[in-house]
């Protein structure tokens, strides 16, 4: 006897997707209603920030935080930060980690190599912080430099460097620590999409004569460019929120100030202009998660 098939109800899928859907409703939907309510409100988060508003002064109403966030010196100094991070440290970390993903895939060690380039990622970011400002330490009074780079400096005859109070180099020093700690992310990543690359199209490829340059640009990198692209994406919402590096190592001055710093440095004195910055970096990251959810639909309508 062939048993009777039951069918679900129209609500049962809803049924499995009720613990995730209430997961996401208390802990993402809920807080950024009310950041977003927040951002509307003075420092003491009771009265509309229009109570903030100077006369004969430039003011946005109850949106008089976001003027704030969008025309503050201090704030279009993170706002700079933030996006030459993006600029700079983006396709640096990127680079960085191809770079080792495919000087790994050729040695016999390979799996050492990748361990001590992705190291750095077992490190708290405080911790490494901490570490590399002892790496940037300068002794201004003339006694021995105990920085490593300056020690370095000073022993080939130059003068030690302030690496991190001096603008023109110190934004380019905090990004140097980001590409260390994040590279053997990418390199994990995009390590994977090479070993994907079936390797009878390589071999063919070097059979009809081409050389080692021709076989990464014409086969190997557009094989793997769909993961490229999501490691750049996610680096970039990473580095978008960028702060533990900046919070430790100068603390935002000195010109490196950051969107993420800025508004954890708000937070106790004027919780409503902290929060309308914490809005305006969600913003800064939707089109990226737009992009991102995009590209998947597409490649799996191609499948």
């Amino acid at each position: 006897m062939v048993p009777k098939i039951m069918k679900q109800g129209r609500w049962a899928p809803w049924l499995y997707l009720a613990p995730a859907l209430i997961i996401m409703l208390v802990f993402i939907v809920y807080p950024t209603i009310g950041t977003i309510r927040l951002s509307l409100l003075d420092e003491t988060s009771t009265h509309s920030a229009a109570t903030t508003c100077i006369p004969n002064q430039p003011c946005w109403g109850v949106f008089e935080n976001y003027r704030y966030a969008l025309t503050d010196p201090a704030m279009l100094t993170a706002l700079r930060n933030n996006a030459l991070w993006l600029l700079l440290m983006v396709p640096g970390t990127v680079a960085g980690g191809l770079f080792f993903a495919l000087l790994a895939d050729r040695v016999r060690y390979e799996s050492v190599a990748k361990s001590i380039v992705f190291m750095p990622m077992a490190i708290s970011f405080i911790g490494a912080g901490v570490i590399w400002r002892f790496v940037y330490d300068i002794e201004a009074g003339g006694g021995p430099q105990i920085g490593l780079l300056n020690a370095i400096v000073v022993g080939f005859g130059g003068q030690p460097i302030a690496w991190l109070s001096n603008p023109l180099i110190n934004n380019f020093s905090l990004m140097l620590v980001g590409v260390w700690l994040w590279a053997g992310f990418c390199m994990t990543i995009l390590s994977a999409a090479i070993k994907g690359v079936p390797a009878e199209m390589l071999e063919a490829a070097r059979v009809d004569g081409a050389n080692e340059w021709h076989v990464f640009s014409k086969i190997m990198l557009p094989t793997i460019m769909p993961t490229i692209v999501v490691t750049t994406t996610t680096m970039a919402i990473i580095i978008l929120k960028i702060f533990d590096i900046v919070f430790v190592m100068t603390g935002g001055d000195f010109g490196t100030e950051v969107i993420a710093n800025r508004m954890f440095n708000l937070i106790v004195t004027n919780a409503g202009r902290s929060t309308a910055i914490a809005v305006l970096l969600i913003v800064l990251t939707i089109p990226i998660m737009v992009f991102n959810i995009d590209r998947f639909r597409k490649e799996e309508a191609a499948r």
